[in-house]
């Protein structure tokens, strides 16, 4: 369906846009629990939830936080989280749960410098390998990676849609330096919003629809539900010595998400048409990759950026396809290494890190010369 927004320009620091994508999206349950650098998320919230019938509630912990959420959501509620490091930490059993349960939901992570508590107002991608692997299993999320204020309030109306329309746990994976940014951001007219489909008698947990997604009835509306982490058959009882249920299951829920990326794998491909040197980035540190390749563009250095905006799954053939282009790729990333490994993975040509983990954002002149370094 299509709900109608006023077309205004707004002036948002992007935990306050992230919030405001997330009504604009349907969003009315809220549980959380305050936690640097992610809080404003959670303030506006309480304070806007109740404008538009929604409900907010702080919980005792993170736990609590995200089991609250799926629980919303099996009443029939678009609902969403938001956390930093320590706090998603404390979240992936229950994530890995919603993806065993098919329960979309969405969970934003701003990230802080870690490990464990870390430097709490300071910034940090460190969550990437954890955001895909940190709950056990073979299982599939979807992780957006936002640049800008603006993408903060896109990205999330898109974790919304990406959640329902595949029933999957969406994440946004941003950091402390775009949560924290205030920019001017326009709100759309109008905006395309996904609801999760409904068929009365239909097996919750098996479909033989082309795309993978079962239906999802609520609780309360006439369905037998029985929800459970355990293995289960197509309506939920638990099967948990059946070795063709496992893996019939485990099958399911991969594909309706890797057989379905391309509807919603994104990246941006900047100045790449005649270069032999490559950046790869995501999020903040896309910014300052993207001056530094203009000014270096300028010197006469054939470069180009590829902006990762989809980081789960992992674009492996956008990055394939550069690394068979250019003779040499820089990752310049806050941590030591996570997307770096994941291009290395995929390029058959030279890989290089620029790492840093100090709390401070990469800047484009570091950018730079690391550039300098392995030309």
């Amino acid at each position: 369906m299509k709900g109608s927004l006023p077309k205004e320009w707004y002036y948002f620091s992007g935990n306050e846009a992230a919030a405001e994508g997330a009504l604009a999206a349907g969003c009315r349950f809220y549980a959380g629990y305050p936690i640097t650098p992610s809080s404003e998320i959670m303030e506006r919230m309480a304070w806007r939830l109740p404008e538009v019938g929604g409900i907010f509630i702080q919980m005792e912990d993170e736990i609590g936080s995200v089991s609250a959420v799926v629980g919303a959501a099996w009443a029939g509620a678009k609902a969403m989280t938001a956390t930093s490091g320590p706090g998603f930490s404390l979240m992936q059993e229950t994530i890995g749960y919603a993806a065993f349960t098919e329960t979309p939901c969405v969970i934003i992570d701003v990230q802080r410098a870690g490990p464990c508590t870390g430097q709490a107002t300071r910034v940090g991608a460190g969550d990437i390998m954890q955001a895909k692997w940190g709950s056990h299993g073979d299982y599939q999320v979807i992780a957006l990676s936002p640049w800008s204020v603006q993408e903060m309030y896109d990205l999330t109306v898109q974790a919304f849609n990406f959640s329902e329309r595949y029933r999957v746990p969406a994440l946004i994976l941003a950091e402390e330096a775009v949560g924290h940014l205030r920019e001017n951001i326009q709100v759309k007219p109008f905006l395309e919003i996904w609801d999760r489909k409904k068929q009365k008698g239909a097996g919750p947990f098996d479909t033989e629809a082309e795309d993978g997604v079962p239906p999802m009835p609520a609780f309360g509306e006439g369905e037998r539900l029985a929800v459970t982490g355990s293995t289960h058959d197509g309506y939920g009882f638990r099967k948990t010595d059946d070795p063709t249920v496992q893996a019939k299951l485990v099958s399911r829920i991969n594909k309706k998400i890797l057989n379905n990326k391309k509807a919603f794998m994104e990246t941006e491909a900047i100045f790449l048409e005649d270069a032999d040197l490559a950046l790869i980035a995501y999020g903040f540190t896309a910014r300052s990759s993207l001056f530094a390749v203009k000014q270096m563009r300028k010197q006469g250095i054939r470069i180009g950026l590829l902006r990762i905006k989809t980081l789960w799954p992992f674009p492996d053939e956008a990055v394939a396809e550069i690394g068979r282009k250019v003779k040499k790729i820089l990752v310049p990333e806050m941590n030591l290494g996570q997307v770096a490994g994941e291009v290395q993975k995929f390029c058959g040509c030279e890989v290089n890190l620029f790492s840093q983990t100090n709390g401070e954002v990469i800047r484009p002149e570091q950018i730079m010369e690391a550039i300098r370094k392995i030309k």
